[in-house]
C-alpha cells in the first residue's frame, strides 16, 4: 500500500451552534427543522440594518477554558476549543506524550477575530494608542482557532490554518485528509470556527447588500431556493472532527463513524465576491472530488449544498449540481442546513461536514426549512421543510467562498473492505 493510498476515517465530532451547544443537540434540533436564527443579542444591533443573527446562546467558555485564557482569547477561537474538546472526547482519544507528536490540527476561519479588532480599535480612538491591549494581535489573527486548540490539547503535529472565506471549514477537513493520506500525521483535529456578530461584521454584508434584513421574520428569514429569499443570515460557530488513519483508528478500538474518501478544489477566478455565473468552478470542484474518491456521480446519495439563501448562489449551485450530475440530479436528495443554522462563515464547511458524517449514521437528510415556493431557476429536490429517511451510504458537502474559493467533501458508510 502506498502513503497516498492510507484510508481516512471519521472517529468523532464537536460542534458549537446556533441550534445547540453540542453536536448531538444541534443534529437532534436538525431533523426538527428548528431554526436556530434570533434577534441579536451580543450588542445593541437597533441601528442595523439587519437586526437579526445565529448566535451560540448559551455558550460559556468556562465551561471548556480557564477563566484566565478566555479573556485572552476572541470568542472565535473560543468556540473552536469547545468544539475540539467534545470531538477529542466524543472520539475517546487520549492525548499524552508518547502520541502528541503524531496528531495535527488544522482549524480554518473566514475573518478571525474580527470582534476584538473592533473593540480595540474603539479603544485606540477614545483613549488613545497607549491603553491598545498587549493581546490584540494573538487575539484578532486567524490562526489563532488552530493555535489555541493546540495549546489546549496539548498536541504538536503540524499545526495549521486554512483561510478560504466560507470554504475555510471545508478546506481545513481536506487539507486534513491529504495529511493523513500522506502519513504526515496519524489523527488530526480539523474544522472552523467563527464568530462576527458584531456592529462591523453586520454592517460590512449590509453594504455588499449580501444578508438578509428581513427583521419582522427573523426565523423564516434564510430561505435558500426559494424565489422569496434576499441574502444570507449570519451566524457564528465552530465545528470540529477527528480525522484518523484507519490503522490508527483500527488499533486503539476506535468507534468509526464514516469515512472521507474525496477532496475536490478550484479557483473561479472570475469576481471578488460573486459565484462564476456559469457554475464552472463549482462544478470542477465536484469532479475533482468525485474523481479522487472513486464513485461516479449517481452513486452520490446525499448532497448537503452551500445552499446561502442568496440570489445569485442558489442559482449557480442548482447549475452546477445538474451539470455534474446529469440526470441524478434530480434524484439525489440535497439539503442546505443553513436554512436552519444560518451562514457559519470560515465554520460552515466544518459543521456540514459533520452534518454529513451523521447523516450516513443515521440514515436522515435534514431538510431545507422556509423552502414555501421555490425558484423555478432551482429545481432540484431540496427536502422542503421536512425530514426525510434516506439509506445514504456516500455524501457529498458543497462549500463555496468569497474570492472564487471552491471546496468539496465526499464521505461514505464505513466498511472493514
Amino acid at each position: 500500500m502506498t502513503n497516498t493510498s492510507r484510508r481516512v476515517v471519521i472517529t468523532g465530532i464537536g460542534i458549537v451552534s446556533p441550534l445547540g451547544l453540542t453536536a448531538s443537540v444541534t443534529w437532534d434540533s436538525l431533523i426538527a427543522g428548528k431554526s436556530g436564527i434570533d434577534y441579536i443579542t451580543l450588542f445593541d444591533a437597533s441601528q442595523m440594518e439587519t437586526r437579526f443573527a445565529g448566535e451560540a446562546k448559551g455558550f460559556d467558555p468556562t465551561e471548556y477554558i480557564s477563566r484566565k485564557d478566555v479573556r485572552r482569547m476572541d470568542r472565535f477561537a473560543q468556540l473552536a476549543v469547545a468544539a475540539a474538546r467534545q470531538a477529542v472526547e466524543h472520539a475517546r482519544l487520549e492525548i499524552n506524550s508518547s502520541n502528541h507528536d503524531c496528531i495535527g490540527v488544522i482549524v480554518g476561519s473566514g475573518i478571525g477575530g474580527l470582534t476584538t479588532l473592533f473593540e480595540q480599535i474603539k479603544v485606540l480612538l477614545e483613549k488613545g494608542p497607549g491603553r491598545v491591549s498587549p493581546f490584540l494581535a494573538p487575539m484578532m489573527i486567524g490562526d489563532m482557532a488552530a493555535a489555541q486548540v493546540s495549546i489546549a490539547m496539548g498536541v504538536k503535529g503540524p499545526n495549521l490554518c486554512t483561510t478560504t472565506a466560507c470554504s475555510s471549514g471545508s478546506d481545513a477537513v481536506g487539507a486534513a485528509f491529504e495529511l493523513l493520506r500522506l502519513g504526515d500525521a496519524e489523527v488530526v483535529l480539523a474544522g472552523g470556527a467563527e464568530a462576527i456578530i458584531n456592529p462591523v461584521g453586520i454592517a460590512t454584508f449590509n453594504a455588499l447588500n449580501a444578508i438578509s434584513t428581513r427583521n419582522d421574520d427573523p426565523q423564516r428569514a434564510s430561505r435558500p431556493f426559494d424565489i422569496d429569499r434576499d441574502g444570507f443570515v449570519i451566524s457564528e460557530g465552530s465545528g470540529i472532527l477527528v480525522l484518523e488513519n484507519l490503522d490508527h483508528a483500527r488499533s486503539r478500538g476506535a468507534n468509526i463513524m464514516a469515512e472521507i474518501i474525496g477532496y475536490g478544489a478550484s479557483g473561479d477566478a472570475f469576481h471578488i465576491t460573486q459565484p462564476d455565473e456559469n457554475g464552472d468552478g463549482a462544478a470542477r470542484a465536484m469532479r475533482i472530488a468525485l474523481r479522487k474518491a472513486g464513485l461516479q456521480p449517481d452513486q452520490v446519495d446525499y448532497i448537503n449544498a452551500h445552499g446561502t439563501s442568496t440570489p445569485l448562489n442558489d442559482r449557480v449551485e442548482t447549475m452546477a449540481i445538474k451539470a455534474v450530475f446529469g440526470d441524478h440530479a434530480r434524484r439525489v436528495p440535497i439539503s442546505s442546513t443553513k436554512s436552519m443554522t444560518g451562514h457559519m462563515i470560515g465554520a460552515a464547511g466544518a459543521v456540514e461536514a459533520a452534518i454529513c458524517v451523521m447523516v450516513i449514521q443515521h440514515g436522515v437528510v435534514p431538510p431545507t426549512i422556509n423552502l414555501i415556493q421555490p425558484d423555478p431557476m432551482c429545481d432540484l429536490d431540496y427536502v422542503p421543510n421536512v425530514a426525510r429517511r434516506v439509506k445514504a451510504k456516500t455524501a457529498l458537502s458543497n462549500a463555496f467562498g468569497f474570492g472564487g474559493h471552491n471546496s468539496v467533501l465526499v464521505f461514505r458508510e464505513y466498511s472493514e473492505a
